[in-house]
């Protein structure tokens, strides 16, 4: 029966992570990670090319969200393994209109709650009519080359390789310092 249990749990954990499958090509007219830019929550635009030869984990947030607490868990990934990985963090208002506050509002509060250093980026829509340039590439397969994965709540996440290729989504239910991400950036 224990063993029955386990696969189970193994089974639907697994479920909550869409891996880029194998000998997958992206095609040739695909834009890249590195060709975005967006502006930071000070409203100063980055340029994407400033994370090469690093893995990126990107994620929607939401300051009134059931899974807000994960900020906690990715300060930690962000202070853990920050040599390996760059947090990016995009705060979006689509899901249950649970990030109401302005940018700056946003900011505040994750320093204040959470102790947050990582990127955040200014709030934007994830999905839908007006989803932002990054968040069209990740969910574009002509774009990225094979996932069509949206977020369908907060705390979704995607994992760029160093060279720019998204690797991984995860749902909202994985945690940023779970075995299954973290395994992500061990030596």
């Amino acid at each position: 029966m224990k063993k029955l249990i386990y696969k189970l749990l193994l089974f639907f954990r697994n479920k909550d992570i869409k891996t880029r499958p194998k000998n997958t090509i992206t095609p040739m007219n695909a834009k890249s990670f590195y060709d975005h830019k967006l502006n930071g929550i000070d409203g100063k635009e980055i340029d994407f090319k400033n994370y090469k030869g690093k893995k990126i984990l990107i994620v929607n947030t939401a300051s009134e969200c059931g899974y807000t607490p994960q900020y906690d868990d990715l300060q930690q990934l962000h202070e853990t393994h920050g040599s390996k990985v760059t947090v990016l963090d995009f705060p979006a208002n689509n899901f249950g209109g649970q990030e109401p506050g302005s940018d700056a509002e946003i900011g505040a509060f994750c320093r204040k709650n959470f102790g947050v250093t990582f990127q955040l980026f200014q709030k934007s829509d994830v999905i839908g009519e007006h989803q932002n340039e990054l968040y069209k590439w990740l969910t574009d397969k002509d774009q990225n080359g094979w996932n069509t994965e949206q977020p369908n709540w907060n705390f979704c996440k995607y994992l760029i390789s160093e060279n720019g290729e998204l690797l991984k989504f995860y749902s909202s239910a994985v945690s940023p310092m779970s075995d299954e991400l973290t395994k992500e950036f061990k030596v």
